[in-house]
This record gives structure tokens, sequence and C-alpha cells, in this order.
């Protein structure tokens, strides 16, 4: 990491998880952004990394390649198949055409070799913050029969009137509404929605699956939109 550290921009607020195995890398990059005002999560392998974006939903993700358990391709590969969309910029060493192929085709948004420039390092990622909050700034509401989700808002309505969720209620109808008559296993939804560490059963996804019901469809007991799939799990009907 070389070069001087450029002043800091206004309104640069938001969250950068560093995964490196480096402590003087890892520990120097925290320092500089939290001087430019970000909050930084670190970890120092790909099993906390990726457990990290999972929970704390950062801003950016800044990854390592060559990380002890799960490399960064690993965890790359994981948060892209939980539909996280989170921007991620690969930093590392491995430059070779057939690393940065891979690292695109997984979904990173950049790709940074080492050693680097500060400055320029500092520049792609806030150009890459940029760019993420105005794709998210005004998102097109999700529409299933009267049920209208407000997912930047995180709010629903139905028939025109607000309906109040809890957190993973708003979390399970988004997975359902992002792709809908798709079936969900209950397995798929518990890790998609609660997280591959979470304790809870089947049965929680029911409950869930029930309280969605009794608040979005006009007949709980018949459902239209939020229904079930025999021997699979659940989906949401347009």
């Amino acid at each position: 990491m070389t070069g001087a550290q450029p002043p800091a921009p206004p309104d640069t607020a938001g969250t950068i998880l560093v995964v490196e195995d480096d402590r003087s890398l890892r520990d120097g990059l925290a320092t500089n952004f939290q001087l430019r005002g970000y909050r930084v999560l670190t970890a120092a392998d790909g099993e906390a990394g990726a457990r990290l974006a999972i929970d704390e939903r950062p801003d950016l993700i800044v990854l390592d390649l060559m990380l002890p358990g799960l490399d960064g391709f690993e965890v790359l590969d994981r948060l892209r198949e939980r539909e996280i969309e989170t921007p991620v910029l690969i930093l590392s060493a491995r430059g070779q055409v057939a690393d940065k192929v891979n690292g695109f085709r997984l979904g990173a948004d950049d790709y940074v070799t080492k050693p680097f420039q500060l400055p320029e390092l500092i520049a792609r990622v806030e150009g890459m913050l940029r760019r993420s909050r105005k794709q998210r700034s005004a998102p097109a509401p999700i529409l299933v029969g009267e049920i209208e989700i407000d997912v930047a808002g995180r709010r629903v309505r139905r028939g025109g009137r607000e309906v109040a969720l809890l957190a993973k209620e708003f979390d399970l109808l988004c997975l359902l509404a992002r792709h809908p008559g798709r079936p969900f296993t209950r397995e798929a939804i518990l890790e998609r929605v609660w997280g591959w560490d979470f304790e809870g059963t089947a049965r929680t996804v029911d409950n869930y699956i029930h309280a969605l019901r009794q608040k979005l469809e006009a007949d709980p007991a018949r459902p239209r939109h939020i229904t079930t799939v025999r021997q699979v799990g659940y989906r949401l009907d347009p």
C-alpha cells in the first residue's frame, strides 16, 4: 500500500468490510477508511468475512483472495448465491487474467492487484459506493396483486393501506417476491433469511408464512399469493 492519503470528500458515511489476513494491511486500510468517515468492519479469514457480510450487510466489501479457510472466491460465491449484492472489490496479489476473469464471473465489481496506490484504491471504492447509492436510491416497488412492496423503504401496502411487518417477515416476503413462481424449500428460506448458523427449525418458516398470510391474504385459509408447494416449501404467485 503506497501513496499519500487524498483529502477526504464530504458525505462519505457508510460501512466498509475489509477481509484481509495480513494484519498490517488490514489495519492500515481500516485506519484510512475510518479517517474518511466510514464505519469499518474487519475479518482475518474467509468464514468470518462471509458471516459479517451476511449479518451486517455493509455498503462495500474489500476482499482478499488468499485467505485462511474459505478463499476469496468461495466467499464471493457464497454471498452471490444468497443474493447479497453488496459491491465487492477484490484486492489481491494474484494478478493473472484467469483470476480476474473468475472474480468478475463470480460477481466482483472491481479488481485491484497488490501492490497498489492508496489514492487509486480509495477513488475506486468511493466511485463504487456512489454508483451503488444511485442504484439503490429509488428502486421500483414490487407489485403482487394488491400487495405493494417498497424494498428501499421496507414498507408493505395492501390495497393502498400500509401493513406492519416484522423485520424477518419483510425479508421472507422479499425473498419470495424477487422470484415469483419459484418454490423455495424451508431449508433454503432459513439459510437465506436467517443465515446458515441459525438454530431454528422448518417450523419457524411455517410460522412466519402463516403470519404473512394473515396480514396480506384476503382469505388466509385459501391464499392466492403465498402458496404451499407440496413436499417442497413455499412460493409467491403473482
